[in-house]
């Protein structure tokens, strides 16, 4: 912009050039500068658009681990029980650290209504309710609901049956 100004000065000086052709030149000059940078944004947002495009068909692709769909659903009203035997586990990211190691426990509607799992961090309290709630599936031994392995029930049957808070 300096460049152009002192060159526009010098020409105008030598008279080639008047005073409102500078004027409107540098006026010109501004906009077209500016739809450059509009234009700038622009793209880069189209770019975001198709990087984020490309990771929400990645995650329509992606097959889940956990069963989502079908199952059991039970017929017959039972007093609900939910087991967990024999408990092992360790998260994907982590396998050489074993967060459950032999775990049971027996939660059923009518002696125990009411638990509350209490222990110090990282104890696996967090990792017990995922078991139940079956967003992973264990490693070794089995979560049941009325006698039957979490992973033979629907999902979502199973879901309405269950109440974590």
């Amino acid at each position: 912009m300096c460049v152009i100004i002192y060159s526009a000065s010098l020409m105008y000086q030598n008279g080639t050039i008047e005073l409102g052709n500078i004027t409107s030149f540098l006026f010109y000059m501004v906009l077209l500068m500016f739809n450059f940078g509009i234009l700038g944004a622009v793209f880069g947002n189209v770019m975001q658009i198709f990087g984020a495009s490309d990771k929400i068909v990645m995650l329509m692709k992606h097959e889940p681990i956990v069963n989502t769909q079908g199952g059991i659903k039970p017929e017959e009203k039972q007093e609900s029980c939910i087991e967990l035997r024999d408990i092992k586990f360790s998260y994907p990211s982590k396998e050489e650290v074993q967060v459950l190691k032999g775990v049971s426990i027996t939660v059923d509607n009518k002696d125990k209504r009411v638990v509350a799992l209490v222990g110090q961090s990282g104890c696996g309290k967090s990792s017990i309710i995922s078991m139940i709630e079956r967003f992973y599936d264990v490693q070794e031994g089995g979560v049941y609901f009325n006698g039957n392995n979490v992973k033979d029930l629907d999902p979502r049957w199973y879901h309405e049956q269950i109440s974590l808070v």
